[in-house]
């Protein structure tokens, strides 16, 4: 009995004295390592000296140690008055290689890797890794795509990993589907998407590959869409994106919960700031009562008042708009109030992520600096600025509080992406035959936000070669400024009998006024040089020029040298030795458009005057206006309305060369050849003798549409058009003194009927034209098939004339000469691959 009392006490002075020594938070007396091969044993010791080696110390030491990724195991028992620790180590990687990739090149795998060679052996970091390669091939469309990590032991107890990699085939988008949807179709939504459906071309496009990120901006877009559109209740209730192994594709599905549409009530402004006139802040008013109200005209309208008091020297206004729903009359009564805001100061902009784009060109975009007064409206003008310039996949300007309460930081974070550009283009159209062109362009020349493009053509009645800079903020400020070389070769023997070349340079300035309109300078000085072909096959000079066996030595009633197609004395007299053109212009442009490659509503305006003669051998006044307006009738049903005009005038006692006209023809009415319509030499050729004229007008009016049926993917759209136009009035000399470098007559009117009957009848061309210039109205009605294919847009026209010039009798012959050349089909395209 007394025994077992007397053992009872002992365990319990142990247990009590071990607990005692656990809960002292001691330094272990010594610490022995065991187990490993590699790694230093000092190393090991290092986690856990200097700890207070409680039960919490312990396992921060064994928690860092797990976290070297150099130990598989660890075990710590205490031992006496010190700690033992058991490890086993990783092995050692010794190479790592991939396998079976060749959708993903290597160098963009490894980078993502976190097993690299001569690191610790990790299975949770190759699985891991695993993953990681799976998720790359899920954004390239890959879903299906399988790796297996093999491992081979290597000498030194080292470790071989080898990934393979089976890449399976494309799982794109396989439908996108709307619910909700009622005012604007489900093809009005698609095209809104950057995201589109798999087709039979998805081997060209990587748009049909389901990235979340490129979803969520298309959820935006479309949000954006109907409040532009006056829903100003719409939301997206759900996107969801769901992988149907059956279909081998992602089926995205969009609920949308539009509301009803709103129109503009009443519109108020108020100043509550002393000096500054609500007159002068309605200006700039965009919302209009009655209309359909438009968040993006909220916006700027906001921003056009914040910079109109910024100007006037209140850099702290601001303007807050106020929207109050009439929900009975579906009406938003707005109130734009102006405020003196909060005196606060950008203390710091910090801009982080650009690698390759300078701090500069991305400071510029803001219309404030450090040190200015902060405005939330000219920051969210600088986000979209810089969105704008597509050097980046991401931008994103966040506030933080400065070193006082009137100090404000902006961080502005951006990613770079790639804007250099080769592209290989290739295409035919019926006026120039085949074309091929190739191009390099880069959009952010050394990261300076420069742009330059070095590109060439070659077809069959046309090539050339252009290279061209832009600096679009010279001197420091908001404007552009830029030079350009060219040489252009063209063939124009089908209609006027020569070829000719141009030869110049340009330097341009551009001055943007507001979002929509700006304003641009250029000077441009080319040479001009016509050649009139004279061989066996085109003999177009052989009555100056005789070639035996074309050029007929007797003459005959209808059988001479003018009825081999002969070139008109016009185009001799530009062929007689170069010109040298000085123009300056200015240019005026009005661009409201949604979208500026595939545009649905807005108007595009220009207006060009120019003038040439600060030197060279022309002289004349030159203006040329062109508008288009787009608007939406229907879903994804857009009417252009169109129309062009332009007059030149030769001053000082100068008369235009033939390559001063304007020479028009499809341009200006579909359903006409090139060059054909307007004034014609018709002394001896009523064909190819087009000379151009001096003013010009028209009209047209287009519907295109989607082809209901067909895929959206394949591009292809329907348009029904009419076009209406004429050109006229011939300003060029009508008699000639000088021809081929000889004299031949006095300079004057044209050609009577005794001097042209001698022409016709005789060998010689004589020194005068017969000029048939008629401003009859040419009209067209047709249709038209609009691919927006991979390698470029191609259209495809067939146009019936329904008004043309039908020319006049020959006096001489009784043919009818001097009629307009049409043309039912045109085809036109061309792209890059």
């Amino acid at each position: 009995m007394t025994s077992r009392i007397a053992k009872h006490a002992a365990r319990l002075v142990t247990g009590l004295t071990l607990s005692a020594l656990a809960a002292l938070p001691a330094f272990a007396q010594s610490i022995t390592v065991q187990g490993n091969q590699r790694v230093d044993t000092d190393t090991i010791r290092s986690y856990f000296e200097g700890e207070r080696l409680d039960q919490a110390g312990i396992d921060r030491g064994v928690r860092a140690m797990y976290n070297s990724g150099m130990f598989s195991d660890v075990r710590v028992r205490r031992v006496g008055g010190g700690i033992v620790i058991s490890v086993s180590e990783n092995s050692i990687v010794n190479r790592v290689t991939l396998s079976g990739n060749s959708r993903v090149k290597s160098d963009q795998l490894f980078p993502e890797l976190q097993t690299r060679s001569r690191g610790p052996f990790s299975q949770a970091v190759i699985n891991a890794d695993v993953q990681r390669i799976l998720e790359i091939y899920r954004r390239i469309g890959r879903s299906d795509a399988v790796v297996n990590v093999a491992t081979e032991n290597a000498p030194n107890g080292r470790i071989n990993v080898t990934f393979n990699i089976v890449e399976g085939s494309k799982t794109g988008v396989s439908t996108i589907r709307f619910e909700g949807n009622r005012a604007f179709g489900t093809w009005r939504l698609k095209n809104l998407m950057q995201t589109t459906e798999s087709n039979l071309l998805s081997f060209l496009k990587t748009s049909d590959v389901y990235d979340p990120d490129r979803l969520a901006a298309d959820v935006d877009a479309i949000r954006r869409h109907y409040l532009k559109n006056g829903y100003v209740d719409f939301r997206v209730v759900s996107s969801d994106a769901v992988y149907d192994a059956a279909r081998r594709g992602y089926v995205i599905t969009i609920v949308v919960d539009e509301g009803d549409q709103y129109r503009v009530g009443s519109v108020t402004v108020d100043s509550r700031i002393p000096n500054v006139d609500e007159r002068l802040l309605r200006g700039r008013l965009l919302t209009t009562s009655g209309s359909v109200y438009n968040a993006e005209q909220v916006e700027k309208t906001v921003e056009g008042m914040t910079m109109d008091a910024a100007r006037r020297g209140l850099p702290f206004v601001q303007v807050r708009p106020r929207g109050d729903r009439d929900i009975a009359n579906r009406v938003v009564n707005l109130g734009y109030t102006a405020d003196e805001g909060a005196r606060v100061y950008i203390e710091r902009i910090n801009i982080s992520g650009n690698t390759r784009t300078r701090d500069f060109v991305i400071r510029r975009e803001f219309d404030l600096g450090e040190g200015d007064a902060f405005n939330k409206a000219l920051v969210d003008r600088a986000e979209r600025r810089l969105k704008a310039l597509s050097y980046f996949k991401n931008v994103r300007i966040t506030q933080a509080p400065g070193s006082a309460p009137d100090r404000i930081v902006l961080n502005v974070e951006v990613e770079d992406q790639p804007t250099g550009q080769f592209s290989v283009g290739a295409g035919y159209s019926t006026t120039d035959g085949l074309i091929g062109d190739a191009s390099v362009a880069e959009t952010n020349f050394l990261g300076r936000g420069q742009q330059v493009r070095l590109s060439g053509s070659w077809g069959q009645k046309s090539r050339g070669a252009e290279f061209s800079f832009t600096e679009p903020y010279f001197l420091g400020y908001r404007l552009s400024a830029g030079f350009d070389v060219f040489s252009r070769y063209t063939d124009a023997t089908e209609s006027g009998r020569y070829f000719s070349r141009v030869t110049g340079g340009a330097v341009r300035f551009g001055l943007p006024i507001t979002e929509e309109f700006g304003i641009g300078i250029r000077y441009s000085i080319y040479q001009t040089e016509i050649e009139v072909p004279n061989t066996f096959r085109q003999p177009f000079n052989d009555c100056s020029v005789p070639i035996a066996g074309i050029t007929p030595v007797v003459p005959t009633p209808q059988i001479n040298c003018l009825t081999n197609g002969e070139a008109s004395l016009a185009v001799k007299e530009a062929a007689a030795k170069r010109n040298l053109t000085s123009l300056l212009g200015l240019g005026f442009v009005y661009n409201s458009l949604d979208n500026p490659k595939d545009p649905t509503s807005g108007l595009l305006a220009s207006f060009t005057p120019e003038v040439a003669g600060l030197g060279g051998d022309s002289r004349f006044f030159r203006a040329v206006a062109d508008v288009r307006y787009y608007y939406p009738i229907a879903d994804d049903v857009v009417a252009i309305l169109r129309g062009q005009a332009g007059h030149i005038q030769g001053f000082g006692g100068n008369k235009l060369r033939i390559t001063d006209h304007f020479n028009l023809g499809p341009g200006l009415v579909r359903g006409f050849a090139n060059g054909g319509i307007g004034p014609r030499d018709i002394s001896y050729d009523g064909k190819a003798g087009a000379l151009g004229g001096t003013t010009y007008f028209g009209a047209s009016a287009e519907i295109q549409f989607p082809i209901w049926g067909l895929p959206r993917e394949l591009g292809l759209r329907g348009a029904v058009f009419a076009d209406a136009g004429t050109l006229l009035n011939y300003g060029g000399n009508k008699r000639f003194a000088v021809v081929n470098g000889k004299t031949v007559g006095v300079a004057g009117a044209g050609c009577n009927a005794a001097e042209l009957a001698q022409i016709r009848l005789g060998v010689t061309q004589g020194n005068c034209l017969l000029v048939h210039d008629k401003s009859t109205i040419r009209s067209s009605v047709g249709a038209s098939v609009l691919w927006q294919s991979p390698l470029g847009p191609i259209r495809f026209d067939y146009a019936f004339a329904l008004s043309k010039d039908r020319g006049t009798i020959d006096p001489i012959f009784n043919t009818r000469v001097g009629g307009d050349r049409v043309q039912a089909f045109r085809f036109s395209g061309g792209g890059r691959f």
